[in-house]
Order: C-alpha cells, then sequence, then structure tokens
C-alpha cells in the first residue's frame, strides 16, 4: 500500500522520499533513543536532495524499508499549509475570508489538517501563524497512508487528483514577510487587510514569544518594524502592537528596557515605510 501510494504520487510529478515509521511503542524506526521525530523524518543520507519520480528508484526505497512512511516534497507541485490546533485553523481561516481551502486536503496522523496550495516560489515558514507552518520550496511532509506514532493513519478528506487551491493576497503577503516582492505579476492587493493584520500581529508575536536565545532581541526588532509599515499603513494601533510584543518579549525572557528601546526603534523604522496602501482594498 505504502509503495503503490509513493508511485501514484510520483505519477502525479511529486518527488517522494521514504520517511522512517513509528514502531508499535511509539518510538522511531531510526533507533535513535529519545527522537523527537518518530516517523517524520527522512531516512535518505542526503534527505530531501535526493527525492525523485523515478519509479525504479521509488520500488528500490519500498523494498528496502516496505514500511516506510511516504514524504512529499513541497514547492514544486504544491505548497501545503501544515495546521495542528484549533487556534491555526482560526488564523488561517482569517486569512482565506473564512473559507474552507478548495484544494486537497489531509488529515494528519496527530489530528491535524494539511492543505495543498498552488507553489507561491517560497521557502518554508515555521509558525507562520500560531498552529501553522508553511511547507514550501526546500520542504516535505508526511502524505497518506503513512502511520503516525500514535497509531493513528494519515488519510485523504479531498484526494490529491483535485486542483490545489490559490492562496489569497493576504496569505500571500504573510507568507512573504515584511517585505513584499517589488513585483508582483498579478497585481494583487490585500482584500481583507484588518484580517490580515490581525493574523499578522499574532504571528509576529508568537515568533518573538518563541525566538531562542542570541536571536530573541533581532527578532523583536523584525517583528516591531513588520508590524509599524502595517501602523504607517493605519492598519493596526501603535499601542496595541506596542503591548502585544513587549508581553511577547517578556515571555522570551528579554528585557524591559532592552524590549522597550527596540520596539520603539522598529515601529518607528517601520512606520516610515508604511505598507503601500494602493495595495489595499476593504473587500
Amino acid at each position: 500500500m505504502l509503495l503503490d501510494a509513493a508511485l501514484a504520487y510520483a505519477r502525479h510529478g511529486i518527488p517522494v522520499l521514504p520517511v522512517h515509521s513509528p514502531a508499535a511503542d511509539g518510538s522511531c524506526s531510526c533507533e535513535r533513543p529519545g527522537c523527537e521525530r518518530p516517523g517524520k523524518h527522512p531516512r535518505l543520507r542526503r534527505g530531501l536532495t535526493d527525492a525523485s519520480v523515478d519509479p525504479r528508484r521509488i520500488e528500490m526505497w519500498w523494498a528496502r524499508w516496505p514500511a516506510a512512511n511516504v514524504g512529499l516534497r513541497t514547492g514544486i507541485v504544491m505548497d501545503v499549509a501544515d495546521v495542528d490546533s484549533p487556534a491555526g485553523w482560526h488564523g488561517l481561516r482569517q486569512l482565506l475570508g473564512d473559507a474552507m481551502p478548495a484544494g486537497p486536503q489531509v488529515r494528519t496522523g496527530g489530528g491535524g489538517w494539511h492543505f495543498w496550495f498552488r507553489p507561491l516560489g517560497h521557502g518554508n515558514r515555521v509558525h507562520l501563524l500560531p498552529g501553522v507552518d508553511w511547507r514550501g520550496a526546500g520542504g516535505y511532509v508526511v502524505a497518506p497512508p503513512s502511520r503516525h506514532a500514535d497509531r493513528t493513519t494519515y488519510y485523504w478528506v479531498t484526494g490529491p487528483g483535485a486542483e490545489p487551491a490559490e492562496a489569497t493576497d493576504a496569505l500571500r503577503d504573510l507568507i512573504a514577510g515584511p517585505d513584499p516582492p517589488a513585483r508582483h505579476d498579478d497585481g494583487g492587493r490585500i482584500a481583507h487587510p484588518d484580517r490580515y493584520a490581525s493574523a499578522a500581529l499574532a504571528a509576529e508575536a508568537d515568533r518573538v514569544a518563541r525566538a531562542r536565545v542570541g536571536t530573541r532581541n533581532d527578532t523583536l526588532n523584525r517583528a516591531a518594524y513588520a508590524l509599524g509599515r502595517l501602523v504607517g499603513a493605519g492598519l493596526l494601533d501603535a499601542a496595541v502592537v506596542t503591548d502585544e510584543l513587549t508581553a511577547a518579549a517578556r515571555w522570551a525572557g528579554l528585557g524591559r528596557a532592552e524590549t522597550t528601546r527596540t520596539i520603539r526603534s522598529g515601529l518607528q523604522a517601520g512606520r516610515r515605510q508604511p505598507l503601500d496602501a494602493g495595495r489595499l482594498s476593504v473587500a
């Protein structure tokens, strides 16, 4: 079944790679004590680099590892929004205009969702929103009928034969980051600026709260700058941004004086470069 699925994905043009599988006790086939990603990391030495659509290579891999989970390289046929919490689902729906994505949908073994979108040309975005990771160029996802460490199975809700969904402008801009591409071939505008701004505030505060030691102040500065651009465009209130970022910075362990200076500096810089009002529409 796993080999058949891997070959079917390859026929759709999606590069495939074998992934480690979970044992009955929840441990990983890699046999490393305390593996943090049981059944989710590549078996191949070069990992994603060796992903292939060659059926002979795929057959060789699954002949060697018949229980291997199936990994799919993202960024070529599809990008994937990996949602693992109700908060993540709520935030993604805001960026999609409260609509369900129309493309392929997977229920993951851990109870989350994978939503397929047309490739946007960007790389991975970890913590794009609280509870949402974006898998793009240079990423991969585990696909049905792979097994999760808790013995559940990934399965399709809407199969891969459906066309991947089209990302909204708000979602595109959030994935692109604080400095959008200078050129937009589709001439797109942000269709729901209030939703975009709310999601951006939550995402940036989450990045600050999760920042590692050694990156915390830089992460805070980048977040303040990005949100300052939205303040300058009239989409966010500076006091609300300051309160959210201050709380996130304290959670991350930054000192009060350093936090205050960095937020003030980043907001001021961002406000001088507001998000282009010509790309906004009140839809």
